[in-house]
């Protein structure tokens, strides 16, 4: 029989939209803030994986704790994967999540396939540094305008495949969107690999 980790795990994340989901997704395992001390890494890898995995052992080596680390992001077919892992930046190193949003959009006016998929890469690092990571995907369209409160990032112009009442992700209950969104698919495939004997 297993059990959860004893001790509380570090999320290596200043974003708070993040720490509040995977806290969600992930009750009741106990979710900590990065503490401001800690300094992360660039996002310079080419994968959603290797920016995962380097913000995770950073956070673990300055900590000593267990630490969880997720990246993600959207991938336009007709784009050629773009903004892929450069999505929390795609208007610019400090642009808001509109910015970005209003980018995408406007590049893909006027394209036919407005297919998109939402990424997310989620790495674990255990309190002896042993590292796993799993990944989560969600098929979607994008919408020709943004609607919808809920989220953040993107959301309020994707269209979910396995939504078919033609609502974004903006537009859902946090429920429904852990069902389906790359994250709770990435955090429920890893949660299994958190749990010890």
């Amino acid at each position: 029989m297993s059990a959860r980790p004893e001790r509380p795990v570090v999320v290596a994340t200043r974003n708070l939209h993040k720490l509040d989901e995977l806290r969600e997704i992930l009750n009741p395992l106990e979710l900590l803030p990065l503490p401001d001390l800690v300094v992360l890494p660039p996002e310079v890898g080419e994968t959603f994986a290797e920016n995962a995995a380097a913000k995770a052992q950073a956070a673990h080596r300055q900590t000593g704790s267990a630490t969880l680390a997720d990246d993600s992001g959207i991938e336009a077919s007709s784009l050629g994967g773009r903004p892929g892992v450069r999505s929390a930046r795609y208007a610019g190193p400090s642009a808001t999540d509109a910015e970005n949003l209003d980018l995408l959009l406007a590049e893909l006016a006027g394209h036919l396939d407005r297919s998109v998929a939402y990424v997310c890469a989620i790495a674990f690092v255990d309190h002896d540094g042993v590292e796993v990571i799993r990944e989560g995907r969600c098929e979607g369209t994008l919408a020709e305008r943004p609607r919808g409160t809920g989220g953040f990032g993107y959301d309020p112009a994707f269209l979910p495949d396995e939504i078919s009442d033609g609502r974004t992700m903006a537009e859902l209950s946090a429920a429904e969107k852990h069902a389906i969104s790359h994250r709770g698919r990435a955090a429920q495939a890893i949660l299994p690999l958190m749990e010890r004997p």
